[in-house]
């Protein structure tokens, strides 16, 4: 009915039967007296309520309004769980290319170890007279010798990661 209707429109909207009061210009025992049965509210006031409570004045009027928050609870739950459903699989998605990205990597190095193992530091035989080859000669050292060195740690972390990176059953 009215009386109730008023009431559970009212508390929906969070507001007091003060703060309904102040916005429809009446003393709070007015809206008091509405909620019990007392009174009711004349035409104009009733669509004045409508406006301030933001609902249909049939909704007022009709027999009861059912509460939306359970409603509502139950929307938002299921958007939040399509939201962490997306963000799972993104994670997924971004976990496999960084598997695969470490493989290629890992591949990547154990080709080049192969190569220099098999080319066997050819540019020594070099002469290094010619300035050419000896400038050439020195970025084939450099970067044989760097490689060497921090390839292996690379080779390590890299298999690490792609250990960590795994699916996990």
């Amino acid at each position: 009915m009215l009386k109730e209707n008023i009431k559970l429109v009212r508390k929906l909207k969070g507001l007091s039967q003060e703060k309904l009061a102040i916005k429809l210009n009446v003393v709070r025992q007015t809206i008091s007296k509405w909620e019990q049965g007392l009174s009711v509210p004349d035409s104009e006031m009733l669509i004045k309520v409508s406006e301030v409570l933001e609902t249909p004045v049939s909704n007022l009027l009709g027999e009861n309004i059912k509460e939306d928050k359970i409603d509502d609870l139950k929307v938002i739950s299921e958007k939040l769980e399509i939201i962490n459903l997306q963000l799972l699989q993104k994670k997924n998605a971004r976990r496999k290319m960084i598997h695969w990205m470490l493989i290629s990597l890992c591949a990547i190095i154990i080709m080049i170890f192969i190569s220099l193992f098999l080319l066997n530091s050819f540019y020594l035989e070099w002469d290094y007279n010619n300035p050419e080859n000896a400038f050439i000669g020195v970025i084939f050292h450099s970067f044989e010798w760097g490689f060497v060195r921090i390839a292996p740690i690379v080779l390590i972390a890299t298999v690490a990661g792609i250990i960590f990176t795994r699916k996990k059953v």
